[in-house]
């Protein structure tokens, strides 16, 4: 049963996004992640609690007054922190959404992805009102995933699996980061695990960056990879030849 009243937490919105699904978007970030990957750029969405409390209907009504820029193929993106750690409000927010004829994308790291239940049966319900699922793989390998962020890949991988075999359109993300996301064997096992899916529209290669630092001295949390620099132009340029990522020709309407 549907519920426009359902509250979210939200972190931030961003009103004129480009890089997070096809053309304009507005881009609501959810508050809460239970993943710490050592280069994310986001330390302040990480608590589940937080964060400005707003129903889904207050979300799409302020979104929707953007709509004139969204043109043919923008409209809404959610984004975290974990969005998938707030399902029932993303249901419901996209499902207002799509009772406009607005596009509907999901930026997610699949992180709290299981078959079990109740999370399966909303999962299924999501994947009804979104157009677009953005999954960020952070690492190919389960050991070096779990090291890297604290936990484990095999659900993500499970996940990615689930949309290509029910043909939801998917973009992949892969983070660049020197020294450990950068290594030929892994980018090659990437390369060829995203190759069995069917549905996979765009495959980006995110170069690491620094920009986060000063939110992790503002907030007193050491920055794990303080001595780690963002990768070269020829090492970007290599990673995306061994991935393919030219091969997927970007967002089809």
């Amino acid at each position: 049963m549907s519920d426009k009243n359902i509250k979210g937490l939200i972190n931030t919105v961003e009103s004129f996004g480009s890089v997070d699904g096809p053309g304009v978007r507005y881009i609501v970030f959810l508050q809460g992640c239970q993943m710490r990957c050592k280069y994310c750029h986001n330390p302040e969405t990480w608590a589940l609690e937080g964060g400005k409390s707003m129903t889904a209907e207050e979300v799409f009504k302020q979104a929707y007054r953007y709509r004139n820029y969204w043109k043919s193929n923008g409209g809404i993106t959610v984004s975290g922190g974990e969005a998938l750690l707030q399902i029932d409000f993303v249901i419901e927010l996209f499902r207002l959404a799509k009772e406009k004829g607005v596009h509907t994308t999901l930026d997610t790291s699949g992180n709290p992805f299981t078959t079990e239940e109740p999370f399966f049966s909303k999962f299924n319900e999501l994947m009804e009102v979104t157009d677009l699922f953005m999954l960020d793989i952070k690492h190919i390998d389960n050991d070096k995933h779990k090291e890297l962020t604290g936990c484990v890949n095999s659900n993500i991988l499970q996940m990615a699996k689930y949309l290509s075999d029910n043909n939801k359109a998917m973009w992949i993300r892969h983070v660049l980061v020197p020294g450990y996301t950068d290594d030929e064997e892994s980018l090659r096992r990437l390369s060829e695990f995203v190759k069995t899916l069917k549905t996979v529209e765009r495959f980006e290669v995110l170069p690491y960056h620094t920009l986060g630092i000063v939110k992790y001295e503002e907030m007193g949390i050491k920055y794990r990879l303080s001595d780690v620099k963002p990768p070269s132009k020829e090492e970007i340029e290599r990673a995306n030849n061994i991935l393919c990522t030219a091969e997927y020709t970007g967002y089809l309407k």
